[in-house]
Order: C-alpha cells, then structure tokens, then sequence
C-alpha cells in the first residue's frame, strides 16, 4: 500500500489527481491544504485530510510521518516550499517527490511563443527556476513537471519533453496533468531524477488558442 501526501490538495491540477487515485485500492490519500473547507466534498471519503501550512515546519514534519510519496501542487513563494520541502523530506521517511513547477524555467521554449511566455510571466520564472534547483540538487527521488498554459478542457491528451528538450505545444488540460501525475504515483519509477514538459499535441503556435 502507497501512502500518498498531497500538499496543495485543493488546486485545480491536484482534483483531477485525486479523482484518479482514488479509485485505486493499493493508494492511501493525505490531502493537506492550509483551508480544509476549500476540500470539504472529501470530508466522508476514506483520505484523511489535514488543515496546515507547508511553510510550518511542525505542520509539514508531522504530515510526512505517513507519506511514501510527495505530490507538491502549490502556488505563492516557489522557492521558499522547495526550501522547506527538500529539508523536510531528506530528514524524513519519503524520499519520492513529484513537484509542479512551470515552463520555460530553462529557456526551453523556442519562437515567438518563447518571447511571449517570458513577456507574459517572466518574473516568476526566477521563482520556479530556483524551485527546480533546490529540488534537482536534494538527494531525493524527485519529478520536476513543467506544464504548458493550462485550460479546463475535459480531455486527456498530452505528451511530454525532457530537460534539455525544446519544449512543444503552448498548452495543455490541466486534466492531462492530473493524469500525468497520477501515473507517475502509480509507477514511481516513472520519469525519476527528471524534469518533464508536459503539453497537448498539435497545439504549437505563437501563443495559447484561448489568449
């Protein structure tokens, strides 16, 4: 049996997850969020779900105690959660991690949706950059995903790209990533020591078809 520990379990990316994972027998769900109300459609599931900050060292030590496997789906100081993360989890039992960050943290993204993805959230990439860093330097068992720009489309259709790679595509469901992630708890060898793009088919251009 897995012990799953899914901190951030109330974004959009980490429902799809859930919803996939839940139907398997052989995986226990932790689901942490700093607002338990935001996953209270849970409440009378068989995962436990705790109410904490990742930032909170004795929240996080505490959450770890029955974690096999690490799923991060965060947003806010990037840095800061690798940080904690990493120095939690090397003093702890799980050693297996799967952390979202975003594309084009290592220039990866060629053309004219290149310029407009570091127009659009150049800043951030830093963040998410020094994120992967910390993490890639850990001697955890991590997956670093680098999703396309996400829409809500309910479907399943994605590729992936390695570090190192051109990125493809401009986006992708965040259905797919939810997937994408599930598979990989599923099969932690899966995509181990890497940082993965994860994009729709077909969908290359200068920008997103929704922008």
């Amino acid at each position: 049996m897995k012990n799953v520990l899914i901190l951030g379990a109330s974004g959009a990316i980490a429902q799809h997850t859930i919803e996939k994972l839940q139907k398997d027998d052989t995986i226990n769900l932790t689901l942490f969020a700093r607002n338990a109300k935001k996953i209270k459609q849970f409440e009378h599931s068989n995962m436990q779900i705790v109410e904490g900050d990742v930032l909170n060292k004795s929240d996080l030590k505490e959450a770890l105690k029955i974690a096999d496997i690490v799923y991060a789906n965060l947003s806010g100081p990037m840095e800061k959660f690798a940080e904690t993360i990493v120095k939690e989890m090397e003093e702890s039992k799980p050693k297996r991690l799967v952390f979202v960050t975003s594309l084009g943290i290592y220039n990866e993204i060629q053309g004219k949706f290149g310029v407009w993805n570091d127009r659009m959230i150049g800043g951030a990439l830093k963040t998410y950059r020094k994120a992967a860093d910390i993490i890639e330097a850990s001697n955890l068992d991590y997956t670093i995903v680098r999703p396309a720009w996400l829409q809500n489309e309910d479907e399943v259709d994605y590729e992936t790209t390695q570090k190192g790679e051109d990125f493809k595509g401009t986006e992708v469901s965040r259905k797919s990533v939810g997937v994408y992630i599930a598979d990989i708890i599923q099969h932690p060898e899966k995509d181990s020591k890497a940082s993965v793009g994860v994009n729709k088919p077909g969908t290359e251009g200068d920008k997103p078809s929704f922008y």
